[in-house]
């Protein structure tokens, strides 16, 4: 119910930006001019995110195909298009990890990533190694951290089992632009949630006191 113009008032008024928007999720059939355009008058915003599942080897290679044609609309555009991914993308076809397929198959210059610190470490790989292969191919990346134990369930930034010193490290050198704060879902109410990752990241140096 609220415009894009009521919707930039309100940012406005909070000292927020939008930097970017996700497409939808497990889904290649959206309008990729109309995302275009809210971007532009959401005044900012240069990325598109989604996210996919994959039903076999074949189905991951038609749909790297599409996604770089889709990369390519939005590069026309000036935005920059990208996969986030979730843990069964470290699921295995012919011995080699879904991602690591669609990475190989999209362009680098058509298809970047957003990849999620969470889900990596959920998908059984070390966030801080997995990453530093992407230079160049990472503007943006979800972080967010997991509880120590055999569920791993989501933690505040700082409260869980994950290096986000190390994180910001590789972040940097691989050319990460922005760090995506996410929570899923919380043991506690989620403002305190908030509360409590802004205040680690604050003491981890992540921002500015």
């Amino acid at each position: 119910g609220m415009t894009i113009a009521q919707q930039k008032a309100l940012l406005d008024r909070l000292g927020l930006k939008v930097v970017g928007t996700h497409a939808g999720f497990d889904t290649l059939e959206f309008d990729t001019d109309r995302i275009a355009d809210y971007l532009e008058e959401v005044d900012g915003g240069k990325f598109v995110a989604i996210s996919m599942k994959f039903d076999s080897r074949e189905d991951l290679l038609e749909k790297a195909k599409k996604m770089n044609r889709i990369g390519e609309l939005f590069k026309k555009r000036g935005i920059t298009f990208l996969y986030h991914n979730h843990n069964w993308e470290f699921e295995k076809f012919d011995g080699e990890y879904a991602l690591d397929i669609l990475l190989r198959e999209t362009d680098p210059e058509l298809v970047q990533t957003e990849l999620d610190t969470f889900w990596i470490k959920k998908g059984g790989e070390d966030p801080v190694t997995y990453l530093s292969k992407l230079k160049g191919r990472a503007p943006m990346l979800h972080i967010k951290d997991v509880e120590a134990g055999e569920e791993q369930f989501f933690a505040e930034i700082g409260e869980g089992i994950l290096d986000f010193p190390a994180i910001a490290r590789v972040a940097e050198e691989i050319g990460v632009q922005w760090m995506v704060v996410e929570q899923d879902l919380s043991r506690r109410d989620p403002f305190d949630s908030l509360r409590i990752s802004y205040a680690n990241l604050k003491k981890l140096g992540f921002m500015e006191q």
